[in-house]
């Protein structure tokens, strides 16, 4: 695909966003309540708390052994296969590219990025604190343990904390954040809630995390939720810059809009004074064509018509040998083919009839 279909689908798309420069009124922007501040630091203290108990292998830890002992994918057979399916929603890859399509017709209706923007601060915070977590710990899996009452930490896993749950919570949850109404944000906070439960839930059926994977998981998902608002300054930055790189991209198309090809394509059909012309075959002297003229069968110009089109034009000059073309590129004849040049210097020769009306004293016409 050409750079100029790509700016044009762009242009098409950036319109839509152009309609109403400003939101509608009843998108209010969270802030950074008492209220939240108050979950925030309680969220806080219980994922630490959670860190703290298994780095010190406390009865949070028993309580992991004996669940994966109970192995409840033994015990409830026939919900493996529905399951399997539910904990999709879970993974990050389906999960973003359904929300992102949800998120991105929010943006077309709404005339705005921020959707689709929080979103994707949301994902890259959850990759680096979550990321960071796994890989500092590196606890192994139920599946993978190799002693019995063990934290299993250190042992270069990345299971802790659960990233199924932690991706169920930011990319549900974040349809609640970005709600345009209290009752939908209320009605789709529960939702997500279910969701991510429901996923924490169903990785420890499955034997794939400790019940405290899980715990975690949710603990750092709803950290993320809470301090969006924090981040709303930079996703407003970050809309206004996209919104400047678009209007760069806009006046440079606009500069360059005709193709090169094309402008070289057209320049020797144009003469000195701007109009179409035609010279003849042979070394004779051109004649002045006020009109575009049509062509014969033979290839050479027939007398002017009102109704001839630029095509025409084109075929005649076309067919006609070419003459010498001077080196700068530019259109050259010689000098046995010009004509006779106007009265003081003009470059248009003058009209017969408008030269014999006024004698050998007329003006000479103005370069066009």
């Amino acid at each position: 695909m050409r750079t100029d279909q790509i700016l044009t689908r762009l242009e098409r798309v950036f319109a839509r966003l152009d309609r109403e420069p400003e939101r509608p009124a009843h998108l209010q922007t969270p802030q950074m309540s008492r209220h939240r501040v108050v979950l925030l630091g309680s969220t806080l203290a219980f994922y630490l708390a959670i860190v703290v108990a298994v780095l010190t292998t406390s009865w949070l830890v028993r309580l992991d052994w004996q669940i994966m002992f109970f192995r409840p994918y033994e015990q409830w057979p026939q919900l493996h296969a529905f399951l399997d399916y539910l904990v999709v929603l879970g993974q990050r890859g389906p999960t973003a590219v359904m929300v992102a399509a949800w998120l991105g017709w929010r943006s077309w209706r709404q005339h705005t990025l921020r959707p689709l923007i929080t979103l994707g601060v949301a994902l890259l915070l959850l990759n680096v604190t979550v990321g960071a977590v796994k890989l500092g710990l590196g606890r192994l899996g139920p599946h993978y343990a190799t002693e019995i009452g063990s934290a299993e930490l250190f042992a270069g896993g990345d299971i802790f904390p659960s990233g199924h749950t932690a991706n169920a919570v930011v990319t549900w949850g974040i349809l609640a954040y970005l709600a345009s109404t209290a009752v939908t944000r209320r009605v789709l906070s529960i939702v997500s809630a279910v969701v991510s439960l429901s996923v924490g839930a169903t990785t420890v059926y499955l034997g794939t995390h400790w019940v405290s994977d899980v715990l975690l998981g949710w603990s750092a998902g709803l950290l993320i939720l809470l301090a969006l608002p924090w981040f709303e300054p930079l996703i407003a930055r970050a809309e206004a810059y996209v919104f400047a790189l678009r209007e760069l991209l806009r006046r440079r198309a606009e500069t360059g809009r005709m193709p090169a090809p094309v402008v070289s394509a057209l320049t020797p059909l144009l003469s000195a004074g701007g109009k179409w012309q035609l010279r003849r075959v042979a070394g004779t002297a051109a004649e002045p064509v006020p009109q575009p003229v049509t062509a014969t069968a033979a290839g050479t110009a027939s007398t002017p018509a009102t109704t001839a089109t630029v095509t025409a034009v084109v075929a005649v000059h076309s067919a006609a040998p070419r003459p010498a073309v001077h080196p700068t590129g530019r259109p050259h004849v010689i000098r046995s083919e010009r004509t006779p040049a106007a009265p003081a210097g003009s470059r248009r020769p003058p009209h017969t009839e408008r030269a014999a009306a006024r004698g050998a004293a007329a003006r000479p016409v103005a370069g066009g």
